[in-house]
């Protein structure tokens, strides 16, 4: 078991919805010290405010980053050395849902995750992890595994870091670095991700979410503390390259792709 007591995170998208959940319930878990890192600054003054207020002073620290930069991302590292001596646990939290302004959408779910794995797995958690093995934690979506055909791009973006969980969650990476690299694909949650209007490609795909016979909306939406929960015990028990699905409120799962040869009677003349 993974013992978050007495450990450091970094948490991007770190000043409000699952970022800012995943760290009060980090601290309630005895964690030392966090890093939240945002493109808003204002919403990061505010999430440090509510951090102190409720867990005191000198638990967390605030840097303005945009994730897409490797070298103003890399800031939020020193500074978290800096501050706190270590890094134990980074969670590549931040990420967009806007098909219609797709390319930074790319840049900051996937360019952002894979500047987050470099920096933690290569150089970082690597050499100033405190314990015998550190862990990565990348937010994918169920949309990564359930196709949804009104937000094809996002889609893409969340099975872009599903694939990349489970290759840097090799066992060769993590022998050679003692670093665990996990993902969560949660399902619809009370955030601000979905609530902005008009992020589709065009109008009419949305046609297809209101056809869809998932559930969607927000009647089956859970709540960031619920989920905030289940990654504790994932950071904690999940094995490497494992990805985790949580949705509806229930209990994390996790989703295990079948062996590619199990397939080999799907031929073309068959299906």
């Amino acid at each position: 078991m993974f013992d978050i007591k007495g450990k450091v995170a970094i948490i991007t998208g770190g000043a409000s919805g699952l970022g800012l959940s995943y760290a009060k319930e980090l601290l309630r878990n005895e964690l030392h010290g966090i890093t939240l890192v945002d493109i808003d600054e204002n919403a990061g003054k505010t999430a440090l405010m509510k951090i102190e207020k409720e867990f005191g002073t000198g638990r967390a620290v605030f840097v303005r980053s945009n994730i897409s930069s490797k070298q103003e991302f890399e800031f939020a590292f020193r500074k978290t050395l800096e501050t706190f001596n270590h890094i134990d646990i980074l969670i590549n939290n931040a990420g967009i849902y806007s098909d219609l302004n797709w390319e930074n959408e790319v840049d900051i779910n996937i360019k952002g995750t894979i500047n987050g794995i470099i920096l933690g797995l290569e150089t970082y958690l690597k050499n100033h992890k405190q314990g015998e093995e550190a862990v990565i934690l990348n937010t994918s979506s169920i949309a990564a595994i359930r196709p949804g055909p009104w937000m094809p791009i996002y889609g893409c973006t969340k099975a872009a870091i599903a694939g990349l969980t489970q290759s840097w969650g090799h066992d060769f990476h993590y022998e050679r670095t003692k670093v665990r690299v996990v993902a969560i694909c949660p399902g619809g949650t009370h955030t601000g991700l979905f609530q902005e209007k008009n992020c589709a490609l065009t109008s009419e795909y949305m046609v297809a979410q209101g056809e869809s016979k998932e559930k969607n909306g927000p009647d089956h939406r859970q709540s960031p503390d619920f989920v905030s929960e289940e990654v504790v015990k994932i950071l904690k028990y999940a094995k490497n390259g494992s990805l985790w699905i949580v949705e509806f409120g229930e209990p994390a799962y996790q989703y295990v792709f079948p062996e590619r040869e199990t397939f080999k009677e799907n031929l073309i003349e068959k299906v």
